[in-house]
């Protein structure tokens, strides 16, 4: 890796000559294993969906999370068996077939926000679209429910350290004045001052704001003083101890008020995460 190469943001020239995807990457370099996971996140006024594979080294995981906001219910499941097809992420298509939950899903575009950023001896590299259009059908026993929402689709690889910790936002709404919004907000991981993948869309474009300091998972304070609320609905929390490899993990869907970095919200909805992690 060449001194000074990273942290780099993109898309754009100077993407640093390292084993990133879509190449290949070694399962282990300089002492640290690969980690990578895609995660998919529906944030609709019905419900709100997510979905993700996960693989540390020669581990791997997925699970998914539907919470009915009308019906007040969580559904949620973890395959650890590998090979399992119970989520299947095959590029702009999302589809899970699990005892309980049918989905078939299509994403559209947004415009990409790359990150590379030192972690450690090693680096972490992501790739966030937030504010894409998802469309397709979900179905529960006795009922289907067709669409048309927006969410987030967040693809990361690397050799991060072996112990990292990190709180995690995203997140699609309205601004007061009328404007779309959606934001990647995050601390603790990929987050030096500048060229982060930090970021916020504006009508579809993103802009990268300064470090944000995460209250918990009941907000986020911006550098300029404005607060972006959270209201949780429904968690996920999971601990894994798989000895070489550990994992406290809390998902929490719900909704924001308040101001995303000096814009007044309307409305918002989405995800607030934590995950402490030896791997």
């Amino acid at each position: 890796m060449t001194p000074g190469a990273i942290p780099w943001r993109g898309p754009g020239a100077g993407r640093p000559a390292l084993p990133l995807p879509p190449g290949p990457m070694p399962l282990r370099r300089d002492g640290a294993l690969r980690k990578r996971w895609r995660y998919v996140g529906l944030y609709d006024e019905a419900l709100m969906l997510c979905a993700a594979r996960a693989a540390v080294g020669p581990l791997s995981q997925s699970f998914w999370v539907l919470w009915e906001r009308e019906r007040g219910r969580q559904l949620a499941h973890t395959a650890l068996r590998p090979g399992s097809r119970e989520v299947v992420l095959d590029g702009a298509r999302l589809l899970i077939d699990a005892p309980g939950l049918h989905a078939d899903l299509r994403l559209g575009e947004a415009a990409p926000v790359e990150s590379i950023c030192p972690s450690g001896a090693g680096w972490g590299w992501t790739r966030k679209r937030v504010g894409l259009p998802i469309e397709g059908f979900v179905e529960t026993p006795g009922r289907r429910v067709r669409i048309v929402g927006l969410g987030v689709d967040d693809e990361s690889a690397g050799y991060q350290a072996r112990h990292t910790s990190w709180r995690w936002s995203a997140g699609v709404g309205t601004a007061a004045d009328g404007r779309a919004l959606a934001w990647n907000l995050v601390e603790g991981i990929n987050d030096p001052p500048e060229r982060s993948e930090r970021a916020v869309w504006i009508d579809g474009v993103p802009r990268e704001p300064a470090p944000v300091a995460f209250d918990g998972l009941e907000g986020i304070r911006f550098a300029d003083g404005s607060r972006l609320a959270f209201a949780g609905e429904t968690e996920r929390a999971r601990d894994d101890n798989f000895l070489l490899v550990r994992s406290a993990y809390r998902h929490r869907f719900g909704t924001f008020s308040g101001s995303l970095d000096g814009i007044e919200l309307r409305a918002g909805r989405g995800v607030m995460e934590s995950q402490d992690a030896l791997w």
